[in-house]
């Protein structure tokens, strides 16, 4: 890609981001371009539909909330490592209001821009609650979809105003749900970077 094309498109990328964050999922691709003074075919040329354009603007949220999957994993505990895990992709969810909408559906859509990265992030997250099950911290009778559709909800409470001051208490109480032990909520206070 030419220099000029890829500035173009960081710059649509960047505002495209702001305006997802302001106004949530739904804004429209003509504001986007409007916003960031070139044309809808110029947007288009780059992100030809709407998840094209979230795929390439969360695509390294993707990657660290997989990543911190993994780190998760190998530095803590099972019952120590799910938790904080959920509460990061939470967290980073509601700062993109409406997205768990579409990475739900792109879950069973192999047509979707998103549908990898969903199922990749889908599958980091299974990976930490079967560790968990294996040694009796989480309960049994859930699996990575019903975590991911944890998350989706999670992130919904989130989204509502006259439940949104309750969303973290109502998250523990999720969490607590899952775990058949007490666990560490965040064992390093920190979420992914750029998330």
């Amino acid at each position: 890609m030419r220099a000029d094309a890829r500035k173009n498109r960081d710059h649509v990328l960047a505002v495209a981001g702001t305006a997802i964050t302001e106004q949530g999922v739904d804004v429209s691709l003509r504001d986007i371009a409007r916003r960031a003074e070139v044309g809808l075919a110029t947007l288009l040329r780059h992100f030809p539909t709407r998840e094209a354009l979230l795929e390439a603007l969360l695509h390294t949220s993707f990657g660290e909330l997989t990543a911190r999957a993994g780190e998760l994993e190998t530095s803590y505990s099972p019952e120590e490592a799910l938790v904080p895990w959920l509460r990061d992709c939470v967290a980073w969810t509601t700062e993109y209001r409406g997205v768990t909408v579409l990475m739900a559906a792109a879950i069973d859509d192999t047509e979707s821009a998103l549908h990898a990265s969903c199922v990749t992030l889908r599958a980091a997250g299974a990976r930490l609650l079967t560790r968990a099950q294996a040694v009796g911290a989480a309960r049994r009778d859930i699996d990575g979809t019903d975590l991911f559709a944890l998350i989706a909800a999670l992130a919904w409470l989130g989204d509502q105003p006259s439940l949104a001051p309750r969303a973290d208490h109502l998250f523990d109480i999720v969490a607590s749900a899952i775990l058949t032990t007490p666990a560490s909520t965040d064992p390093e206070g920190t979420r992914p970077s750029g998330s």
